[in-house]
């Protein structure tokens, strides 16, 4: 069985961080909506008692360069300090759908921009901590492509550029990357994107062969991050490292009518199949970066996930975590309802937040087994 090395704890939380604006205009601020950037302290601290030494969190690019090349980091400076205290590991996402209002995205200037900015993030935790940091870029590149290239449903609201805003939002991660690395060598990356699984609702050829070129479009971001596909935009090996796969109980459906799967359905292709495909294709280490579920089958959800991945690393697939996402519970992004996901709910005035007991009570569950697991694989390591 793989053994996770990357992380503090396997088991991590994710703090939603979405501040793109909508088809309306609206720019949301989803650390502020929560109140984790008044209370990141106190949630890290949480988040310790219930084993979570490591976290998903994320900067406001929007805040920090309101003006052209002017930082102000008022708005995170204090949540890497509290992640310092509290000794909290942190994959810092640089740009979670969201960028200063006075760029346009589609010019050149969007890449240089990004890469001066995410230099100047990487120049201040560097000179604030000492630990090899941990960056996810540009949030969910192939998401963000079909959301905000192909559906006009966020930023920047266009229809039929998805494929050029994901050949964009590729040079950015790549520039980001090289002037990350120019200031701290150590630095590693999550590349995030989510894993689906679709397949047509009839057995004819031509949606047969409709729905697989769609599925094969999930890994279209990371093969040319690696140069695998449209070389001309600068990817290399060296550009992939740690692969984010994020899953949901919605991201297996039929292609054309958009019906989601289920697992009881024999259509359902098990989690742990999807993590060894990625695994066979890159040869990378995997975190499952994003999963969780609504309301009261949260732990159950979690049960499932954490099976399959039990599961993938005992085919040896190197499963470095799973991040518990939003770890936060949350208001909707387009109607602000109040979305029960998380461990965690929404503070009271002093930071206090409830806790969903079932998710709990699963997590522990499954910390013990993954425990247990390591436990006995280092002993059979030590007598062979």
């Amino acid at each position: 069985m793989h053994q996770p090395t990357l992380f503090k704890s396997f088991f991590m939380g994710g703090f939603e961080c979405s501040n793109h604006r909508r088809s309306d205009g609206r720019r949301l601020d989803l650390l502020a909506a929560t109140g984790h950037d008044r209370w990141a302290a106190h949630d890290y601290g949480v988040l310790h008692r219930h084993g979570l030494h490591s976290v998903r969190d994320g900067l406001r690019w929007h805040l920090i360069e309101r003006e052209p090349g002017r930082y102000d980091w008022s708005s995170f400076q204090p949540m890497l300090q509290a992640a310092q205290r509290q000794g909290t590991q942190v994959i810092w996402d640089l740009c979670h759908y969201g960028w200063p209002d006075d760029i346009d995205i589609w010019r050149p200037q969007f890449v240089e921009r990004f890469a001066r900015y995410a230099a100047a993030a990487a120049q201040l935790i560097k000179d604030e901590t000492d630990t090899v940091p941990f960056y996810a870029p540009l949030n969910e590149i192939s998401f963000w492509a079909w959301a905000g290239g192909d559906e006009a449903y966020f930023n920047p609201m266009a229809r039929g550029r998805g494929f050029e805003l994901k050949h964009q939002l590729v040079r950015a991660t790549i520039a980001a990357m090289q002037a990350i690395r120019d200031v701290e060598p150590r630095a590693r990356f999550v590349q995030v994107d989510p894993a689906i699984h679709v397949v047509a609702p009839n057995d004819r050829p031509g949606p047969q062969r409709e729905a697989e070129r769609f599925r094969q479009s999930q890994f279209e971001a990371w093969d040319m991050l690696c140069g695998e596909q449209w070389p001309g935009l600068g990817g290399a090996p060296e550009y992939l490292d740690v692969l984010g796969v994020n899953y949901y109980s919605d991201n297996q459906w039929y292609h054309g009518d958009g019906r989601t799967i289920d697992r009881d359905n024999p259509d359902y292709r098990p989690f742990k199949g999807i993590l060894s495909e990625i695994w066979q294709r890159y040869q990378r280490p995997l975190l499952i970066a994003e999963t969780g579920a609504e309301g009261d089958v949260r732990g159950d959800w979690l049960r499932y996930v954490s099976e399959q991945a039990g599961l993938a690393m005992q085919r040896g697939v190197p499963v470095e975590g799973i991040c518990l996402y939003p770890v936060l519970d949350y208001p909707g992004w387009t109607d602000e309802r109040h979305c029960p996901v998380g461990l965690l709910g929404f503070p009271d005035e002093n930071g206090n937040r409830c806790v969903h007991e079932g998710l709990a009570d699963e997590l522990r569950l499954q910390q013990m087994r993954f425990s247990q697991f390591n436990h006995a694989v280092q002993l059979a390591d030590a007598l062979s």
